[in-house]
């Protein structure tokens, strides 16, 4: 497939967008027909079906969403090649995705909520799934990740911060049951912790080899929950520093153990990596994040 077959390409990234013929016609100022005729020639140029037809609309198929997630990064790359031409930063706008993990919202939605402010054109996709979101697919512009590097060829990786871990419990907790004094203390008292005692995050390796799995009494996979049950006294628990500069009525347990903070990234795509909108929000967010350490 070359650059003679752009023309359809957008045309099937359009129709992906909008889920039907009439919605990509409107944007690409075509006839309908001409739409139609476009996903024909190119599902018949690469032998495989595109789109699920039916009576709402056109869904696309797994290999209508691959070409939509390369032509997507394609079309994000001609929109910066063009205001380059112009000589001038093309305006922020359009949609910004970030993906992080869950546990991170708290601090992201704070500043994607800022940046939209500065730029009223962005619309904000904030995704927080499990899965690792594929930037070389175009599936997001900025990634903010835990743990060792990231490693994928074509990402540019840049340290954010260092995200510090105690042992915390809130007010209500220690006044039913105490403090303890030190970690000889621990086996006479309720814990909060990952219900998959094989969870790969440091802190919880350290629970699972220092603190007995019975005092483990409130159990649970969802970072949010295990939050909340800590504030609500249900036990002591991991957060991290910024969580309990949110939460003046938890009382710190232990000072932190380096072993147990885990290093933040910031990955960007190469090819997106130079975008106005990209470098935009990357400068928005290192400013904002001044105060995390």
């Amino acid at each position: 497939m070359g650059m003679d077959n752009w023309d359809e390409v957008r045309t099937a990234y359009q129709v992906a967008r909008m889920g039907t013929v009439s919605g990509a016609a409107d944007i690409l100022g075509v006839h309908h027909a001409t739409v139609i005729r476009h996903i024909d020639a190119l599902e018949q140029r690469l032998g495989v079906k595109l789109f699920q037809r039916h009576a709402r609309g056109y869904t696309p198929t797994e290999a209508g969403h691959d070409l939509f997630r390369v032509a997507q990064t394609t079309d994000d790359q001609f929109s910066q090649l063009a205001g380059r031409i112009k000589g001038q930063g093309a305006g922020v706008g359009g949609e910004l995705v970030v993906t992080s993990l869950v546990q991170l919202s708290p601090l992201i939605v704070p500043v994607l909520k800022g940046f939209q402010e500065e730029h009223p054109d962005v619309v904000v996709r904030f995704l927080t799934g499990e899965r690792l979101f594929r930037l070389e697919y175009g599936e997001a512009h900025v990634a903010i990740r835990a743990g060792n590097a990231p490693d994928q060829p074509d990402n540019v990786v840049q340290p954010f911060f260092r995200q510090q871990v105690a042992l915390f419990a809130s007010k209500s907790y220690v006044e039913k049951y105490g403090k303890p004094e030190s970690p000889a203390d621990y086996k006479d008292h309720r814990f909060v912790g990952q219900d998959n005692v094989d969870s790969r995050a440091p802190f919880y390796m350290w629970m699972k080899d220092n603190i007995p799995r019975e005092n483990v009494t409130f159990r649970s996979e969802d970072s949010r929950a295990i939050e909340q049950a800590i504030l609500d006294g249900a036990g002591i628990g991991f957060m991290a520093y910024w969580e309990w500069q949110q939460h003046k009525d938890l009382v710190q347990i232990c000072e932190p153990d380096d072993t147990w903070a885990s290093n933040i990234w910031i990955v960007t795509h190469v090819d997106l990596h130079r975008t106005p909108k990209v470098q935009t929000f990357l400068k928005y967010l290192k400013d904002q994040a001044q105060g995390w350490r």
